[in-house]
């Protein structure tokens, strides 16, 4: 028996949906995560991009738990001397609500070109609705 180490030219990839509706930010990114790297798939390789592609629906409707929204702060700094910035959850959430869940996603891929490539195979939508029900998502639920 011997170990197989897939191509990149043999991967089948397949569009999944998710509804973020009423789910916990943390536990929804690590199962998106999962689906983005191809560890689910029984042929996972890490070296290639195995993954598949994940629509992620109602972003705006995820949920924290405990205090997170007024406690979590995101930090980033700007170059400058003295540029370290840092926003709350909760101002986040009202600007630009999809970031929550593209800042917990992206924390959990690799920081390599290769976690960038698996990033650019997630969409995210606020509303209902996405443009991709020409790839046929199948819907993808979580057991909780």
């Amino acid at each position: 028996m011997h170990t197989v180490s897939v191509r990149k030219e043999d991967v089948v990839r397949k569009w999944y949906i998710v509804d973020a509706d009423n789910q916990v930010v943390g536990r929804l990114a690590s199962e998106v995560a999962k689906i983005l790297r191809g560890k689910h798939k029984p042929y996972y390789t890490p070296h290639v991009d195995t993954g598949d592609y994940v629509i992620i629906i109602n972003a705006d409707k995820v949920v924290f738990t405990g205090n997170k929204w007024a406690q979590k702060l995101y930090r980033w700094h700007t170059g400058y001397p003295g540029g370290l910035r840092e926003v709350s959850a909760d101002k986040v959430r009202q600007r630009r609500p999809e970031r929550i869940v593209e800042y917990a996603v992206r924390g959990m891929l690799p920081k390599t070109k290769l976690g960038r490539a698996m990033f650019r195979k997630l969409k995210i939508y606020t509303a209902g609705t996405h443009p991709h029900a020409a790839q046929q998502p199948e819907p993808l639920v979580f057991s909780a």
